[in-house]
C-alpha cells in the first residue's frame, strides 16, 4: 500500500465547548509528529476536554495510534478527556481488535463526542 504521508492536523477554536482537533490524511511514523506537535498544544487539565475528529483519516499504523493512546493517558492524568470521533470502519475494527475500545472513548461523529462533552458536563454542574 503506497501512501503519499500527507497529513492536516487542524485545531478548531474552542467554543464554549471542548476543542477540536481535525486529523485529516494518513496517519504514520512520517506524519505522526505533526499530530504529536498539535497536541502538545493542548493545555489539558481538569475539565479541558478534546475530541480529536478522525473522520478524514484515511490510514493509520502502529505509530499513529500510540500517539492517540498517550495523548489519551495526558488527558487522564490532568482531569481532562480525550474522545475519538468518525472513524472510518476498517480503522475502527483495527482498534476494537487490540482492546483499544475499552480504553479510549469512541463516538461516530464529532458532534456526537462534542454533545457527550457538554452532557456530562451539565451533569457534573
Amino acid at each position: 500500500m503506497q501512501h503519499d504521508h500527507g497529513l492536516t492536523v487542524t485545531l478548531q477554536p474552542d467554543a464554549a465547548g471542548p476543542r477540536v482537533l481535525v486529523v485529516t490524511g494518513d496517519l504514520d511514523h512520517h506524519t505522526t509528529p505533526r499530530l504529536r506537535a498539535a497536541l502538545e498544544e493542548v493545555p489539558f487539565a481538569p475539565g479541558v476536554d478534546l475530541v480529536i475528529d478522525l473522520s478524514g483519516l484515511t490510514f493509520c499504523d502502529s505509530t499513529g495510534i500510540a500517539t492517540l493512546v498517550a495523548a489519551h493517558q495526558r488527558a487522564h492524568d490532568a482531569g481532562g478527556a480525550l474522545l475519538l470521533a468518525g472513524l472510518e470502519q476498517d480503522i475502527a475494527r483495527v482498534f476494537h481488535i487490540m482492546g483499544l475500545d475499552q480504553l479510549l472513548a469512541f463516538y461516530d461523529s464529532p458532534e456526537e463526542a462534542v454533545r457527550a462533552v457538554k452532557d456530562r458536563r451539565e451533569s457534573t454542574a
